[in-house]
């Protein structure tokens, strides 16, 4: 990876890493859609891992007294369930499959009835929820959409969300690093010097969301997550339509 390149997926980082401390989302899905873009997947899933890592952990440390524990506890076995029977066949898609998918996910979301996936989040729903999160991970690199619906449906206040969702992300960006670090064959390296920049990246714009948090009321985080979800959504299924029909 050349310098010029570095510099500039740093910056990437610092300002995703910055939307995602002030929403707990939507960071990593920009993140993970220039990263398949401009590398190999198994090297773009193995640094976004590493770079979600460092964001989640550095804001779950920042909101530590908001965790929902129990919550992630479940969650975490539901997402070793999924790596269990996704590393059975070891399936890595298209580039045009991951992004379809990716941006699909959302408005599926929406036609899913209360009854199905009602608003709360329990153990069942948190197991559940790890599985589907878990699965969904492996094939976009993010499970952005489907973890936000589940915990925007909850009671909780927005630090609670942010809380919980990013000690969650840290064990699911985990097994994704070690999915396609070390199970799958040829997933390429990234330079050690690339990953901690992507480190430190991560954690000075997690930090500077943290400060725009504070100010949102709770309604308007609610509000403006659905909005980004939703926008970034239709813009990977747009491109992902056009990998698919080969016009990029």
């Amino acid at each position: 990876m050349t310098i010029t390149m570095a510099a500039g997926l740093g910056l990437l980082m610092i300002g995703t890493a910055f939307l995602s401390g002030i929403f707990g989302m939507a960071g990593g899905m920009v993140l993970i859609g220039v990263l398949l873009v401009v590398l190999p997947l198994p090297v773009a899933m193995v640094l976004h891992a590493v770079t979600q890592m460092a964001s989640n952990g550095w804001r779950a440390l920042l909101w530590w007294r908001h965790i929902q524990w129990k919550i992630t506890m479940f969650y975490i076995v539901g997402c070793g369930l999924a790596v269990g029977l996704w590393s059975l066949t070891l399936y890595v898609p298209e580039k045009a499959v991951a992004l379809l998918m990716l941006g699909l996910s959302p408005f599926v979301l929406r036609a899913i009835p209360t009854h199905i996936l009602p608003a709360t989040l329990g153990p069942a729903q948190a197991v559940g929820g790890g599985v589907a999160c878990m699965a969904l991970m492996l094939l976009t690199g993010v499970t952005g959409p489907l973890i936000d619906q589940l915990f925007l449906r909850s009671p909780w206040n927005r630090r609670q969300i942010v809380a919980t969702k990013a000690s969650c992300q840290v064990f699911g960006h985990g097994f994704k690093l070690l999915y396609f670090g070390a199970l799958i064959e040829q997933a390429g390296t990234v330079e050690p010097w690339v990953l901690a920049m992507a480190i430190a990246a991560s954690m000075i714009g997690t930090s500077l969301g943290k400060t725009i948090l504070e100010k949102l009321s709770d309604q308007q985080f609610r509000t403006w997550a659905g909005r980004l979800i939703n926008l970034l959504g239709a813009w990977y299924v747009g491109y992902g339509l056009v990998l698919l029909a080969g016009i990029a």
